[in-house]
């Protein structure tokens, strides 16, 4: 098979959909990897070292669209690019197409199959795509907290771990999941003290284990989440509904009952945001201010460190990628975990929309994706 690399177009994203180890993998199992020159700049890796893995140089990112069978990336792709995928051509990406409507369209319109590493499952019901991504994210989120607390930055002026004498920064994680869990390892770390909201009861027990009561836990209502970020000096949004919309924990009334210059970090704004006054931003502009609150809501935040984001996520991609590769759409069977972790992946064939967690999101139509791949 044919395989496409284009470089990352989304402001300030510098990871690449393969290093050169992983086309160096592509190649050996007898597939052509074709990457457009400089796809490889923000890891440090020019096109000498894609040619020595074995891969091709593509001048522009058209002429990989029009080549490849199927297109590696990192991020979902922008309006110039999901105007170039065309039927029978597999996108492997993030796609986060439930608060993206306009996205959706256009890949429904290309005719391709795309498939989304944030919904890939293993047989335990964890998503492998994601988690390398969200420990990233969890830890990130921490270090972006602290930044933005910083007085000259218009936070509050509050060290996070304080000094002898001083009291810590009071940290909310909301969710306990991977994000929720880097997060609190961090600011654990640092010294601050750490609050992990959640919902599941067994996942509070298993944090409280995880901590030895270095944290404090709380079952997730509304009344203790108003209490729990107007005590907050930090609070870090990680909850995840896979495929769907993040649910709006926090109100903008509430942040009337949240202390001046206190940050929020809302790390699920890919899926929307779960902070009601979210919207996406940008490395190069992270924060914005509502009501005195700073709000931290960058959307592809592991691209500011790619060379570990992308060493990362390519480990985690690898095997998938390989078997996309290797089979086809052939490699989408539920006689294999592999392959039912890619059914689960598959957001759009043949303009249907085969996740229902994005058809509901966008109230669409949905289409099993068994259904969808044998009509």
């Amino acid at each position: 098979m044919r395989v496409g690399v284009p470089s990352e177009i989304k402001v300030h994203e510098y990871r690449v959909g393969l290093a050169p180890g992983a086309v160096r993998e592509y190649v050996a199992a007898g597939h052509q990897v074709l990457v457009q020159s400089g796809a490889g700049a923000g890891i440090m890796a020019n096109d000498d070292a894609y040619r020595a893995a074995g891969a091709e140089i593509a001048a522009t990112a058209q002429e990989i669209f029009a080549s490849c069978d199927m297109i590696v990336k990192v991020k979902e792709p922008q309006p110039s690019e999901w105007v170039q995928l065309r039927p029978g051509q597999m996108l492997f990406t993030y796609l986060h197409l439930a608060p993206d409507p306009e996205q959706a369209k256009g890949l429904i319109a290309s005719g391709c199959t795309a498939i989304a590493y944030e919904t890939v499952t293993d047989d335990r019901g964890a998503l492998p795509l994601l988690a390398p991504m969200s420990e990233v994210a969890g830890r990130l989120a921490i270090e972006a907290a602290g930044q933005a607390m910083r007085r000259s930055e218009g936070g509050a002026g509050i060290l996070l771990g304080g000094v002898p004498g001083v009291a810590a920064g009071r940290v909310t994680v909301l969710g306990g999941g991977v994000v929720g869990t880097h997060a609190a390892r961090m600011a654990v770390g640092l010294g601050a003290e750490v609050t992990i909201v959640d919902r599941s009861i067994p996942r509070l027990r298993q944090l409280d284990d995880m901590f030895n009561g270095r944290v404090r836990t709380r079952y997730s209502t509304l009344e203790a989440i108003d209490h729990e970020i107007s005590h907050a000096d930090a609070v870090i949004g990680a909850v995840l509904i896979p495929g769907a919309s993040a649910p709006r924990l926090v109100t903008r009334e509430m942040l009337k009952r949240m202390k001046p210059g206190a940050v929020l970090v809302d790390v699920a704004i890919d899926q929307g945001g779960c902070f009601e006054t979210s919207r996406a931003t940008t490395h190069a502009e992270p924060t914005y201010v509502v009501d005195g609150i700073i709000h931290y809501c960058v959307a592809n935040m592991p691209g500011a460190v790619p060379q570990t984001s992308a060493a990362a996520l390519n480990n985690a991609t690898l095997p998938y990628g390989l078997a996309l590769a290797n089979k086809g759409i052939a490699a989408l069977d539920s006689s294999t975990e592999t392959g039912r972790g890619l059914l689960a992946g598959l957001n759009v064939h043949q303009g249907k929309v085969t996740s229902q967690a994005v058809a509901e999101s966008l109230n669409l139509a949905f289409v099993a994706p068994e259904t969808a791949l044998t009509a």
